[in-house]
């Protein structure tokens, strides 16, 4: 095994890893059943959150706020509570949406997509959202994925799995809004495996969660693959930097779509898991809202 289990607290839809340095603490969602999870770095228990909706993506406001994003919009979270207080409706009207992948752009703004619960071609979108504003960048998007940023902000990477072509577009270092056209940078057609979430080390240096793959594969900014981390679940959705020198990965997984046979075939399917690499990673900024 090239990874380790960090929470063997198995989910439907393991997602939206993130990692707070200030807590040494880990947060990530079973989306299909509404669940936000978060466990210690440093061991213990996992802890299990219900909501009372789907939610896909978590970031820190602050040392005592965290923005949550779920089928309705983003929402406000008080740390020491849990309580939410909806901050933004997005999609809110649209019962046949919901949310799913985001990401922190260095500036502070926040990308995030939408797609619809049972991943209806064309249901979904992606949008930025900065200090109070919200605009529309990508309509027609059936399952949003692989948002990410280059470390100095002038690179945004994207995808719609259900194409399987990852993106990359030039952006704007002080906004975090495009600039100019999308164009191809790893095209994953025929291949095994689907483009699903993806983070960017402090070299550029793209890494991607391999749905039904079953490993975390490492692209440079040129497009090249450069290195396959195999992972213990076929499933593998998104990765994350962890540790207090974002030394560390970490991946979900998801047991999703699967037959009693193929769960028997992959006992780990849905659990979360500890890469054994080291990699030059970097922590995720706060959000402005």
């Amino acid at each position: 095994m090239a990874a380790t289990i960090l929470s063997d607290e198995a989910c439907e839809l393991g997602e939206g890893p993130t990692y707070d340095p200030a807590t040494d603490t880990l947060y990530w969602f079973d989306i299909l059943n509404s669940r936000l999870l978060e466990k210690k770095l440093s061991g213990g228990q996992t802890r299990i959150h219900q909501l009372d909706e789907m939610a896909s993506a978590i970031a820190t406001i602050d040392g005592e706020r965290q923005l949550l994003l779920t089928e309705t919009g983003l929402h406000v979270r008080d740390m020491a509570s849990g309580k939410l207080v909806l901050h933004m409706s997005v999609e809110a009207a649209n019962a046949g949406t919901r949310s799913n992948d985001a990401r922190v752009h260095p500036c502070g703004a926040l990308w995030f997509g939408t797609m619809g619960k049972t991943a209806e071609a064309g249901a979904g979108a992606i949008y930025w959202y900065f200090r109070g504003e919200l605009r529309l960048l990508f309509p027609a998007i059936s399952i949003p994925n692989s948002i990410c940023f280059s470390p100095d902000g002038k690179t945004a990477y994207y995808t719609d799995t259900a194409v399987n072509l990852l993106y990359r577009l030039d952006c704007d270092a002080d906004t975090g809004l495009p600039l100019g056209e999308p164009k191809l940078f790893v095209d994953r057609r025929g291949g095994r495996g689907d483009i699903d979430g993806s983070v960017v080390d402090r070299d550029g240096v793209l890494w991607n969660a391999s749905w039904g793959g079953g490993r975390v594969d490492a692209y440079a900014p040129d497009g090249r693959l450069l290195r396959s981390v195999p992972v213990p679940a076929v499933q593998t959705s998104c990765p994350a930097f962890v540790g207090a020198a974002a030394d560390r990965m970490v991946v979900t997984s998801a047991a999703e779509g699967m037959s009693a046979k193929a769960r028997r075939a992959d006992p780990h399917a849905g659990k979360t898991f500890l890469l054994d690499i080291k990699v030059n990673g970097r922590h995720e900024p706060n959000v402005l809202i």
